[in-house]
């Protein structure tokens, strides 16, 4: 497996820890995605990253084909009976023409090149194929665990997220889709978690690894002592929610 050209790698940082915190999709969005399409033979999970949604998928389809340009997220990837992973770019999958009942983008469509990649769906949607993209806006947490990520977030992290992080922030609502889009139920993931865990999660943050490669410390390190004296016991587990947003709709 070899990386694919012209792909600049952001994600491979601690692509196993990304793996093992990122928070998990409820299973009734994947029973509503698979609704859209006219078929359910073939999933495209684009930008699959761990996996997660691809294995999810795999409940639903046939087969479901995971594709990433990152290798080290690749490699620690969810297996799963029914589901392939290639590395390739979104914009240039190795897919058969007219084969996708489904195309998928999970937390990633604003790092694509949108006018290829909307030609890739052309060249691989099947008949009644469709379009699904979403991702989850900022967590919600007990008041003062909330307050110490919020400070976090906005000062410590500020001027260090990418500037695509604007568009996850505004729900994708900028983006022009060919899709016969339909409104989507209220979606969100719900986990209850552990202050280890949280902060495990907080380091996958693409913020945090542009903050350590530029000042040569771990933010989240710093952060630990003001959110452990919100959290108390820090094996307690705490509510977290992160509201999701969906576009999605049949292909033009």
């Amino acid at each position: 497996m070899t990386r694919p050209p012209g792909f600049q790698d952001l994600f491979s940082r601690d692509a196993a820890g990304y793996a093992k915190f990122r928070p998990r999709y409820p299973a009734a969005l994947f029973d509503w995605l698979a609704g859209l399409p006219a078929s359910r033979r073939l999933a495209w999970d684009c930008a699959t990253g761990n996996g997660q949604a691809a294995t999810l998928l795999a409940e639903r389809f046939e087969q479901v084909v995971g594709s990433d340009a990152s290798l080290a997220q690749l490699r620690a990837a969810r297996r799963a009976p029914r589901v392939g992973y290639v590395a390739s770019l979104a914009e240039s999958s190795s897919l058969a023409g007219g084969s996708v009942d489904l195309a998928t983008v999970a937390q990633a469509l604003h790092w694509l090149d949108l006018p290829r990649f909307y030609a890739e769906i052309d060249r691989v949607a099947a008949p009644g194929a469709a379009l699904a993209i979403w991702g989850y806006a900022r967590l919600t947490a007990p008041s003062g665990i909330q307050a110490a990520i919020r400070r976090f977030h906005e000062d410590t992290l500020g001027q260090y997220w990418p500037t695509e992080r604007k568009l996850v922030e505004e729900g994708y609502r900028s983006f022009q889709i060919p899709i016969r889009e339909v409104v989507s139920p209220p979606f969100a993931i719900e986990a209850r978690l552990n202050l280890p865990a949280l902060l495990g999660y907080l380091r996958t943050w693409s913020a945090v690894g542009n903050y350590i490669r530029a000042n040569g410390r771990d933010p989240v390190a710093e952060l630990e002592p003001e959110l452990a004296a919100a959290w108390g016991d820090p094996a307690v587990l705490q509510p977290i929610v992160w509201p999701l947003f969906v576009r999605a709709g049949r292909w033009r």
